[in-house]
């Protein structure tokens, strides 16, 4: 049988598949393609057709990866990282001003003073065109590693990290943080925190695991009880502020925009955000000018007093 391969190698049809991976509905990736359903659902049957098997499977409402899928979603990485890099080459000897930038950001963080230089820098070089995304940490570093990111906004150091070879990457620091734990009650004791009740990040979220990390000895079984949890950082807030929950952030979080009130700690977590890139990245103009600009961007305001002119306009 004669495989259809421009079927199967269409860019079209492989991108409209991996948004489909990464939001296993077919509405909710019709909706971020900006195309109809029955338009995605035609793509992926074409994807079918011409490999001769099922990529997807349904198990009740949810959406699964055949054995042949797997092997597409494979392939289909491997092309377009192959594609990319083929594409950051020539742009490497292109104009400084010109080109695409690809950020994403972890979702969990503070980014309104990355908001703010985001769209200076999008008045400075309207010609460089940004494509800007939220994402969780297994997503950031799995597009990474895909080169389907240029830069990344993540939470160093990551101890769960699962990319495939970490001296492929450089960081630059964006802000210190820390945990910084909440209460209603400002003579709350810390050692008494474990009898609180928490609403917090999901236990695989990176703050959940920085406080195990740190805080072993001061909470029973190493957990606090949190029956709780939200993945979006708003909300969390927004819940904490209105209950009787307690709840922590990071220190981003807390100076941008928390009435809670924060508690002393024994000891301090030290992470940071930081922007992650591939080093074969350092000589593209383009993104070597967007690195340049963030410096001169907290060198005119620290993030410190950007963070506060954020609250004040909350």
């Amino acid at each position: 049988m004669k495989t259809n391969t421009d079927a199967v190698l269409s860019a079209k049809s492989l991108r409209y598949f991996l948004q489909l991976i990464d939001n296993m509905s077919y509405t909710q990736a019709a909706q971020i393609l900006g195309i109809t359903q029955p338009a995605l659902t035609q793509q992926i049957k074409k994807l079918e057709r011409a490999v001769g098997s099922p990529l997807f499977g349904q198990m009740g409402k949810k959406l699964y990866l055949t054995d042949a899928g797997l092997k597409m979603e494979e392939t289909a990485k491997a092309l377009f990282s192959t594609v990319n890099n083929a594409v950051d080459s020539i742009q490497q000897y292109t104009k400084s001003d010109t080109g695409t930038i690809s950020l994403g950001v972890l979702s969990t963080i503070e980014a309104r003073v990355i908001d703010q230089f985001l769209i200076e820098f999008n008045q400075k070089y309207p010609e460089i065109t940004l494509h800007v995304g939220f994402y969780n940490r297994t997503e950031l570093w799995d597009k990474l590693d895909n080169n389907q990111l240029d830069l990344a906004v993540l939470y160093m150091p990551d101890h769960n990290a699962t990319v495939k070879n970490m001296k492929q990457y450089m960081a630059k620091q964006i802000y210190p943080e820390s945990v910084v734990f909440l209460t209603h009650n400002p003579e709350t004791k810390f050692y008494k925190l474990a009898q609180h009740k928490w609403v917090t990040y999901p236990k695989d979220y990176y703050l959940p695991q920085i406080v195990r990390r740190f805080y072993a000895t001061e909470f029973p079984n190493n957990e606090l009880l949190t029956p709780v949890t939200f993945t979006a950082p708003y909300q969390l807030i927004k819940f904490a502020e209105q209950t009787d929950y307690d709840t922590y952030v990071s220190k981003s979080f807390y100076k941008a925009q928390i009435t809670l009130s924060p508690l002393e700690p024994k000891h301090e977590t030290n992470f940071e955000s930081c922007f992650i890139y591939r080093k074969n990245k350092s000589e593209i103009p383009r993104l070597v000018n967007f690195l340049k600009e963030w410096d001169k961007f907290i060198n005119e305001k620290d993030y410190d007093s950007r963070l506060e002119e954020v609250k004040v306009n909350i």
